[in-house]
């Protein structure tokens, strides 16, 4: 009776592996997606923010630390 507790122990660790094998590889784009649907978002207004920003400066409208 021991030594079928002694091959229990390799046989609980194969199917912990194997858990952990199938967890480790699945598919995680979904949440990539939305992550990176954001980022573009982000770019787009940052863009839109620069170039708003040159616009003002080529305009002659500046800040009043420009002048020290």
């Amino acid at each position: 009776m021991a030594s079928l507790a002694w091959l229990l122990i390799p046989l609980f660790a194969a199917i912990g592996a194997a858990m952990w094998g199938s967890w480790a590889a699945r598919d995680r784009t979904q949440g990539d997606i939305s992550e990176l649907a954001g980022y573009a978002r982000f770019r787009e207004v940052m863009d839109k923010a620069d170039r708003s920003g040159q616009s003002a400066e080529h305009s002659g409208a500046h800040s009043g630390s420009d002048h020290l």
